[in-house]
């Protein structure tokens, strides 16, 4: 849709600094892209970091857990409401022609962590893929257009400015939408959380050949006057790859033992079966994604990876299954590793060792809550 002239956004407001932008992405679904952003994006906040999280998957499910929601009705209710408090909403001066300049998002915090927003989802999202995709086919209706392939980074922009967010963590809907090639694109980092089966194998290998293509476009477009001096420029940024997340996995059990009413058992070593697509993930990381991103200049430099200790197979974390403790969290909206054992509700030895597989996790995000910090510093794109 067409979008009227309208100011420049003014000096003062790009003279803010803006918070690294995170876009956790896989476009094969199940991979827990949510958890992973809530569970880290309150790490980072419990150390003292300002994070914003983006709802950007109509699906909506980030949202659903931070305002403890399980139905339609509810999300209804929240948008009658609080007509303007979601992305949709605040694209929506861009996308549907109206005569006012696009506003900082008024977030929702997050009970029980003052420095944790959430920019709340939609589920009619995706009613803009079709004109957003339009527009980045550089077509030459590209006119009428020039405006939406800028506007999402420009929303993200001002609501970052707004919290005064170190981070932005921005879960995305698996699929590769139009909307998703724009926010991975503008974004200055991203992670793909991956789970150990065939079809992450498969989704890994696929990305190998649609990222390339996904940067021409960015390349070509960030270069074009339509869209360098559009009302919302579109930036230049090159993402760069933090790594890998795999999860959702299960580890061998000792002889004896529960696997379930442990939560997780204490040994971490994976299953057999996972164990396999877990070396097959990390082989096609290291022989054909990374070669790749290195190529189109998404990778950071070695030195930055190896103080972190990481290896060349690029992964970040590996999460078991966090079997009942997962529905204890969204019960309770709090990350897993915040359960108290009142919440936990169990007694005796299966709390011990639940509190043992809570201590885990608690442990896995600390440490990539500081590989992030470490990773991101002063290597934000422009």
């Amino acid at each position: 849709m067409a979008t009227r002239t309208r100011p420049k956004p003014s000096a003062v407001d790009k003279a803010v600094s803006r918070a690294k932008r995170i876009a956790l992405f896989n476009h094969k679904g199940g991979v827990s892209k949510t958890t992973t952003t809530f569970n880290l994006g309150w790490m980072l906040a419990s150390k003292g970091h300002r994070v914003v999280m983006v709802d950007a998957d109509p699906q909506c499910n980030l949202s659903g857990l931070v305002l403890g929601y399980k139905g339609q009705n509810e999300f209804e209710s929240f948008y009658e409401n609080q007509p303007q408090r979601n992305i949709r909403a605040g694209l929506s001066p861009a996308f549907e022609s109206r005569p006012k300049e696009i506003e900082a998002i008024e977030c929702v915090p997050v009970e029980g962590n003052t420095n944790l927003f959430l920019l709340p989802g939609h589920i009619r999202l995706s009613e803009y893929e079709v004109s957003l995709g339009m527009a980045q086919e550089l077509s030459g209706t590209i006119q009428t257009l020039q405006n939406l392939p800028g506007s999402l980074s420009y929303l993200l922009e001002k609501t970052g400015q707004r919290y005064r967010a170190e981070f932005i963590l921005i879960d995305l809907n698996p699929s590769l939408s139009s909307i998703n090639q724009n926010l991975v694109m503008t974004s200055d980092f991203f992670i793909v959380p991956a789970s150990p089966d065939y079809f992450s194998v498969m989704a890994i290998d696929s990305l190998t050949t649609v990222f390339p293509r996904w940067r021409a476009w960015a390349r070509q477009a960030s270069s074009m006057s339509v869209f360098r001096d559009a009302t919302y420029p579109l930036p230049t940024t090159i993402p760069k790859f933090l790594g890998t997340i795999i999860q959702k996995y299960r580890i061998r059990v000792q002889a004896g033992h529960d696997e379930e009413e442990l939560g997780a058992p204490s040994s971490g070593t994976p299953a057999m079966g996972f164990q396999k697509w877990i070396d097959e993930i990390n082989s096609t990381v290291r022989k054909k994604f990374v070669p790749m991103l290195r190529r189109e200049e998404m990778m950071l430099d070695d030195q930055k990876y190896r103080q972190q200790g990481i290896e060349k197979d690029y992964c970040l974390a590996s999460v078991s299954e966090f079997n009942s403790l997962i529905a204890k969290s969204q019960e309770h909206q709090v990350p897993v590793y915040q359960l108290t054992d009142q919440q936990i509700g169990l007694t005796g030895v299966v709390l011990e060792r639940t509190l043992k597989s809570k201590n885990m996790f608690e442990a896995i995000f600390n440490k990539l809550g500081e590989m992030v910090v470490e990773l991101t510093s002063d290597a934000v794109g422009t």
